[in-house]
């Protein structure tokens, strides 16, 4: 299957964006997308993309994409910030548009402007609790961020929106909306769970001790059941756990009085703590010492979206905290430097196979020869259990 034969390109803000690369490759793009588009900038720093055409063809001016659909590829970039990235999605998606695309779908797996979910005013977001004067003061004087970039993409020619584990209700809604419910929210539970499954990270699991699902918080409760469900509900139990801020950068962890199971019930089992990101590890951290200090045997830290700051590393590098599996939505995690003194104990999982799988289910192309894992694991040669990927 040779993608452009079937009217449909994979493109990319940036010229050499692996996670592009690796998408296209997916979906059998036989032809590099920077042999598509031209991301040229005018001499006063301006982006202007082009699609590239005959140049002696005079007869599909404005129309060499009739009937294209375009897909977008954006992820965060140590080389161009995200504010950046935004106008140039914008950009892209009209360079389309301009040109006949009938259709263009933007892939970001993290979703750009998603923390500013909601505005000062009652009306700005739709998240799933009643709306105080507190919750509304937090966004005193700032923009309804998450809206405008919604708004903004609609108006560019971004036809239908696909990002991963964006865990604010309030954005899914308000895209739902803008996108007239052209949007996909994918669940990365499956993959976590697949991984769980067939890797030997979780030791408990496949000895017959069992396993624990923890959520680290309340609001991580639905994610973790989701991962549960796909792990198999006879396979293992659902701990939820509460927090107390004590400080701006202290928390206490704490069983919620709902948890469908005891913080005793983890002695002499692997417990997994799924989360949706890390920006600081402090919660994380916490959570994790409570779990050992009530005899989990192994605490393995899941997490889709990994933001690799100087205090995650702190936090995170704590022995309570036996392994982190994350995935490659902020692609500069496969970085050695930027996974520093982690990489004893990380593993990244790539989605890059697992998101065509949808892009391709969605223009509807077949994806038979997408077989085996939807994924891959990358670890560092440091990490024990690094002999995995030899037999993966």
């Amino acid at each position: 299957m040779y993608l452009a034969r079937h009217n449909a390109y994979v493109v990319a803000p940036i010229s050499d964006d692996p996670f592009a690369i690796d998408i296209a490759m997916y979906c059998r793009q036989e032809i590099d997308y920077s042999d598509v588009i031209s991301l040229k900038t005018f001499a006063n720093g301006e982006f202007c993309p082009r699609f590239i055409s005959d140049e002696e063809d005079l007869n599909k001016i404005g129309h060499r994409l009739d009937n294209y659909t375009v897909i977008i590829v954006s992820t965060d970039s140590k080389s161009t910030s995200r504010n950046e990235l935004v106008w140039q999605n914008c950009l892209l998606a009209r360079a389309a548009k301009d040109n006949g695309a009938k259709e263009v779908v933007l892939v970001e797996p993290d979703l750009f402007f998603s923390a500013q979910d909601r505005g000062p005013r009652p009306e700005h977001g739709k998240p799933d609790f009643v709306r105080d004067e507190v919750d509304r003061k937090k966004f005193d004087g700032q923009p309804f961020s998450s809206m405008l970039y919604a708004e903004s993409l609609k108006l560019s020619g971004v036809d239908f929106v696909i990002t991963v584990h964006n865990h604010s209700s309030s954005v899914e809604n308000l895209f739902n909306d803008v996108f007239d419910s052209n949007f996909m929210n994918l669940n990365p539970a499956e993959v976590f769970a697949d991984y769980i499954l067939t890797s030997d990270v979780v030791p408990s699991l496949h000895s017959g001790k069992g396993l624990v699902i923890c959520a680290p918080d309340k609001g991580a409760r639905t994610m973790a059941a989701d991962l549960q469900r796909c792990v198999g509900e006879n396979k293992c139990d659902l701990l939820v756990l509460a927090k107390e801020r004590l400080g701006e950068r202290q928390v206490s962890s704490l069983v919620d009085e709902t948890s469908p199971c005891s913080v005793e019930e983890v002695c002499g089992k692997d417990v997994v703590v799924f989360d949706d990101m890390v920006r600081t590890g402090g919660t994380m951290k916490e959570s994790c010492r409570l779990l050992k200090e009530a005899g989990a045997t192994r605490v393995i830290f899941l997490v889709t979206h990994f933001h690799s700051t100087r205090e995650v590393r702190e936090n995170l590098n704590s022995p309570q905290i036996d392994e982190i599996i994350t995935t490659n939505t902020l692609p500069y995690i496969l970085n050695r430097d930027q996974q520093g003194r982690l990489r004893r104990k990380m593993t990244v999982l790539k989605l890059e196979k697992w998101i065509a799988k949808q892009i391709l289910d969605h223009i509807e192309l077949g994806t038979d020869h997408l077989i085996g894992h939807m994924y891959r694991a990358d670890m560092s040669s440091k990490n024990p259990r690094s002999h995995e990927r030899k037999t993966r």
